[in-house]
């Protein structure tokens, strides 16, 4: 089997963006959901915020984050995210979400007030979103759209056929895409992103299948990663692939139309998100051939 290492380094920028997070009573998925990256991305001073609490109403069997019956939501958290934004001198945040079926709009308004407070508290940062899809409720879609992130993401997770398998009852492939596609016509120029799991036991002519359904979706950034057994109450990993593998396919996806492609065993929706959406925006403004991901 093909390992992967990983160098960790507690360095200064760390230990600064730990301390702010954790006397904010901030949560990030980083830590939430046991992220490869963490250690260099809080290092270079970049985070996913993860608001609405740390406990997900759905059941998704790949994913490391707690489930059951989630708090209430801090009416201060968006000034809060805003605050740790603004301490830290970040140009780009990154803001998820676990799942909140038990809230009307499933968390949408929430989510829209903390991109404006981020926004105008820090002028001129970029704003990522990743979404849950809200039960396919396009209405509290449309309430984050228009409320001004840069970039907007949702997994699809995995191909079509793994979906019942891999996700939540309440979630679905058709749906997601739908959520994807719908945030392109509220907003025609804003940068839409998914990412796909690895080794969950598709075939490569599901992979392709999925990112050309993503593409008819409009979505610009693409990310493919090694799925990474958590704990033993996840799923197992049914295949490992190789890095050249990963490199096939973004070539591949590339060909597609992708703006962008993160591909690496080690990559997570967020990660390099600042450089992905830099690089797509360029792309697409100037229509640049692709140089590939990392």
């Amino acid at each position: 089997m093909e390992k992967v290492r990983l160098r960790v380094s507690l360095n200064q920028r760390y230990l600064e963006l730990s301390k702010i997070v954790s006397s904010l009573g901030i949560a990030t998925v980083c830590e939430g959901a046991l992220c490869p990256n963490i250690f260099e991305c809080w290092g270079s001073g970049v985070a996913t915020f993860m608001i609405m609490g740390d406990t997900c109403t759905r059941g998704c069997r790949f994913c490391y984050v707690k489930k059951g019956v989630p708090q209430p939501i801090d009416p201060l958290e968006p000034y809060k995210v805003a605050e740790a934004v603004k301490k830290l001198g970040l140009d780009y945040v990154t803001i998820t979400s676990v799942d909140r079926d038990d809230l009307p709009d499933g968390g949408a308004e929430h989510f829209a007030r903390t991109i404006r407070a981020v926004k105008d508290l820090n002028p001129g940062v970029r704003v990522e979103v990743l979404i849950p899809d809200f039960r396919g409720d396009l209405d509290a879609l449309k309430r984050v759209v228009v409320s001004g992130p840069d970039v907007l993401a949702h997994n699809i997770e995995t191909v079509r056929r793994l979906t019942p398998l891999a996700r939540d009852w309440r979630a679905g492939y058709d749906q997601s895409l739908r959520v994807l596609r719908q945030a392109k016509i509220y907003n025609p120029v804003l940068i839409t992103k998914s990412s796909i799991l690895l080794g969950l036991g598709e075939t490569w002519e599901e992979v392709i299948d999925a990112m050309r359904d993503l593409r008819d979706a409009g979505v610009d950034i693409l990310v493919l990663s090694q799925y990474m057994r958590p704990s033993p109450k996840q799923l197992p990993v049914a295949r490992v692939y190789k890095i050249e593998e990963f490199k096939e396919l973004e070539e591949i996806a590339y060909k597609l139309g992708f703006s962008y492609v993160i591909a690496h065993p080690l990559a997570r929706t967020s990660y390099k998100a600042r450089e992905a959406y830099l690089e797509a925006v360029k792309r697409i403004a100037g229509h640049a051939p692709p140089q590939g991901g990392l």
